[in-house]
């Protein structure tokens, strides 16, 4: 077995401090299967490749009777369980998000290709790029042959892999310990009651809001109907009860420090002027919260089609009791739906749209995420046109109610100037092939600004 992990960061050997073996050095690992080794074929400033091969000890397995029942099959060769134990076993330091030397790389994203060699995927490659595309990787997938000499056999359901993404080496080596056997449906060892915190532990952050959630635990449990049970039953209420608190804590603490400039509904009534301004007849509103933005888009005859996603369940239950949908006149409830999604995750549902909004939900994303929302949306959906909102930090000194330094909402990741939201609109429109206009929101300040700012994107689908 083989994984190689590869990365162009700059110094690239930071990857040796992060997987916690040294680039210089051969490192070996005893496994209860046999051994491990950690290799690194590239180990330079400009590109840095560790290697993990795995030699699995069959005649001893089948002797002692733990993982073959006979001498001859795939598991010493197809990735498996045993890749999995693998990275636990030589890469633990980084899979626990750690890093003795290097403590301040770990939560940076890295461009990184993870190869995978011999990976079985039972589903095909539907099912490979139904796990790692949501997740952010671009995948590639070369399928083998059950035999080369005999072309005519046609295809074995074994892939040689590549993934690409931007992302922690935490992150990517939890995605692999738990797709891995998901993709093979199958582990060497005795699936029990371990084997859910084992999953929700190395699912933390990724797993709940992926949109193949239950079919990764139902393979991972190897479908023992309690143990899914179990993980699928814990992983939403983690989901729903983190989710629920954020938007709680956002609706009060924000619309404090704004309520005296009005500054929710300005921004709302911006927001549906641009959108009438751009002709567009459908529209899909992103984090809806509470469906501030969706009470006046419904009553528009210009609207055919309005749309609420939200990962919370609670924030979609309290939009659908103040948009009151069960008295919804017919004509107003036909053009309105609500859903939930994660803006982390591509979801075909977003193409149907024309238009989409974000109105304060950019700054509530880390960086991986928000790289994420930059693709899903820009990337995957499309829109053509998108109004994205978010606080100007420069006008935070004119809030009396709010100390220096501070930003608007503790849940906030970053607040940022207009010159950064700029910096970042003309990234994100040059990547994807958009314009980007940006605007103000309220009063504008002589010296610090508006207190919100708006960039619309806009672009002619295919």
């Amino acid at each position: 077995m083989l994984l190689t992990i590869t990365t162009t960061h700059q110094p690239a050997t930071d990857l040796g401090y992060l997987l916690h073996k040294n680039p210089s050095r051969l490192h070996r690992i005893e496994l209860t299967f046999g051994e491990a080794y950690v290799v690194y074929p590239e180990a330079m400033e400009e590109r840095c490749t560790a290697a993990l091969v795995v030699d699995v000890d069959t005649v001893g397995l089948v002797r002692k009777r733990e993982g073959l029942a006979q001498y001859v099959n795939d598991r010493p060769y197809a990735a498996s369980s045993f890749l999995s134990v693998a990275i636990a076993k030589a890469f633990g330091t980084a899979l626990s998000g750690r890093s003795k030397d290097r403590p301040e790389l770990v939560s940076v994203p890295l461009p990184l290709e993870l190869r995978v060699t011999a990976l079985p995927c039972r589903g095909g490659e539907t099912i490979l790029r139904q796990l790692f595309e949501p997740i952010g990787y671009e995948v590639e997938a070369e399928q083998l042959p059950l035999d080369p000499a005999f072309p005519e056999w046609g295809a074995s359901r074994y892939f040689n892999v590549t993934l690409r993404a931007t992302m922690t080496v935490h992150d990517a080596l939890s995605h692999l310990y738990v797709c891995i056997p998901v993709l093979d449906s199958d582990k060497h060892y005795w699936v029990g009651d371990e084997e859910v915190e084992k999953l929700l532990r190395h699912g933390e952050g990724w797993l709940a809001a992926h949109p193949h959630r239950n079919a990764i635990a139902r393979r991972y449990l190897k479908n023992r109907k309690h143990l899914v049970a179990d993980a699928v039953q814990r992983l939403v209420q983690h989901d729903v009860v983190e989710e629920d608190e954020k938007q709680e804590e956002k609706a009060q603490e924000e619309e404090k420090i704004e309520e005296k400039i009005s500054l929710n509904e300005q921004r709302m009534l911006r927001v549906a002027e641009i959108l009438r301004e751009h002709e567009v007849a459908t529209v899909v509103d992103l984090g809806c919260g509470e469906g501030r933005l969706l009470r006046s888009l419904i009553k528009e005859r210009a609207f055919t089609r309005v749309a609420g996603m939200d990962v919370s369940p609670r924030a979609l239950e309290i939009a659908r009791d103040r948009l009151h949908v069960d008295r919804l006149p017919p004509r107003l409830a036909e053009k309105l739906s609500l859903f939930q999604g994660s803006l982390m995750y591509r979801d075909q549902r977003l193409r149907e749209y024309e238009a989409a909004t974000a109105v304060e939900v950019i700054e509530h994303l880390d960086p991986p995420r928000l790289a994420a929302f930059e693709r899903v949306i820009l990337g995957e959906a499309g829109p053509r046109l998108l109004v994205v909102t978010t606080p100007n930090v420069e006008y935070n000194v004119r809030f009396e109610s709010l100390p220096a330094g501070r930003m608007r909402h503790r849940d906030h990741r970053f607040e940022w100037t207009r010159e950064e939201f700029r910096a970042w609109a003309a990234r994100v429109a040059a990547t994807y092939g958009y314009a980007f206009v940006w605007m103000p929101i309220g009063t504008e300040d002589a010296e610090v600004g508006p207190p919100t700012q708006m960039a619309v994107f806009t672009k002619e689908r295919a």
